[in-house]
């Protein structure tokens, strides 16, 4: 069971999406053709083969301008799904209901789209003990779901943001003027709790980056012969990330060179959406 995201975080953006789509006046075609008190019974039904994720995103637009409105669930986020299969089933108002359709929808198949190709992913290299992580390149606004759909596809999280560890990347380390210079400054501002990772371009820095400790090394674009060298080096003394390069062809032999992690950042960036469907039903 994947945990699920607090209403508390996931509202502001259900809001702000259902605001979009409003407007100005509403959903005039839904006033113009649907009866105030018409009832709607609907399905969320899947159009194709995926991994679930961002059921409670249909379930609070539908919320949102229906509280009384009935969701169950038939699959929970996380879960395997075949096309044709009831998701989740919701009964209400059929105004509340067809306006919120799109916004549920948009989320919902954005996210399942994000769970199917992680999953991909994770199933590429099983066996192997490495992981598969996202990355920040994730659309704006809608990172915390997006990082959740990445753990319904099996796979972890990196850092959600800027502030919840040090991630020293090449330009840092230019402008510092060297890893270990980086590194020094790092540990120096960084408390008890925070970790520091620094980001390699080829094997010449590595020994210097081992020298001052960093929690994590990523390994940028390195060759597999590369990779394979650095974890020979590392002995196990730091966590190794590879990244770059990265896709479901490569992923697979960059797995079996012995690395910790590889950040993916397709995961997010390049997701197709997996498709589903709202039907009503009797």
């Amino acid at each position: 069971m994947i945990a699920p995201l607090p209403d508390l975080l996931i509202n502001p953006i259900i809001l702000a999406a259902l605001a979009e789509d409003l407007g100005r006046a509403g959903d005039v075609t839904a006033a113009a053709c649907i009866a105030p008190d018409a009832r709607l019974s609907v399905a969320f039904r899947a159009r194709q083969d995926g991994r679930l994720a961002g059921l409670d995103c249909a379930r609070l637009a539908i919320a949102a301008l229906d509280p009384r409105a009935s969701f169950i669930i038939d699959i929970s986020d996380g879960e395997a799904i075949k096309a044709g299969q009831t998701l989740a089933r919701a009964e209400g108002g059929a105004r509340a209901i067809l306006s919120a359709e799109r916004v549920g929808l948009n989320l919902l198949g954005r996210l399942s789209g994000i769970a199917s190709l992680t999953a991909q992913y994770v199933g590429a290299i099983k066996g192997t003990g490495a992981k598969i992580t996202c990355t920040r390149k994730t659309t704006p606004g809608l990172r915390i779901l997006e990082k959740y759909a990445v753990r319904c596809g099996g796979a972890i999280n990196h850092r959600f943001g800027l502030d919840d560890a040090i991630l020293i990347k090449d330009n840092h380390v230019a402008a510092c003027g060297g890893v270990g210079k980086a590194l020094e400054r790092a540990r120096a501002h960084a408390g008890h709790l925070m970790k520091i990772e620094v980001e390699i371009d080829h094997l010449d820095q590595l020994e210097e980056a081992l020298a001052h400790g960093p929690d994590v090394i990523m390994l940028d674009n390195f060759s597999l012969s590369d990779l394979v060298t650095a974890v020979a080096r590392a002995k196990g003394k730091v966590v190794l990330e590879a990244s770059g390069g990265v896709n479901l062809t490569t992923v697979r032999a960059i797995a079996e060179t012995g690395v910790d992690v590889i950040s993916v950042g397709a995961l997010t960036h390049s997701a197709p959406v997996l498709d589903i469907g709202l039907d009503a039903i009797g």
